[in-house]
């Protein structure tokens, strides 16, 4: 059973950083490509980075220059580091990756709020 577990989410302030993490656990062959998707309150989730085993990156308009998208392929771990958050950051982050078990296939991880106050 292939798993994505997130952690790094909370409370900041507008300007503030925050780092999430997620890591694939379970039976599986490969990753192919990881990023990070979010859903604010009312509205549709949408990719805000991601990247491909090759380090390739791809960031949402509204992210480029605060955020950088890293991973670590010999911990299955994406990284999402995030700075100069502001209020229209916030949403639950869902973690996802394309991963090789006995086919090809998208998994999520479980989401993890992200709120910045003003």
């Amino acid at each position: 059973q292939v798993q994505l577990v997130e952690s790094g989410g909370g409370l900041v302030q507008a300007g503030g950083s925050l780092r999430l993490s997620c890591a694939a656990s379970g039976s599986f062959f490969a990753i192919n490509v990881m990023g990070w998707y979010r859903q604010a309150p009312g509205k549709q989730r949408g990719m805000v980075a991601t990247i491909t085993s090759g380090a390739m990156s791809n960031y949402a308009d509204s992210v480029k220059g605060r955020f950088t998208i890293s991973r670590d392929n010999a911990k299955n771990t994406v990284y999402l580091q995030m700075n100069s958050l502001k209020p229209e950051d916030t949403g639950v982050y869902y973690c996802n990756a394309k991963i090789f078990d006995s086919r090809w296939a998208d998994y999520w991880g479980q989401g993890t709020q992200v709120t910045v106050s003003s």
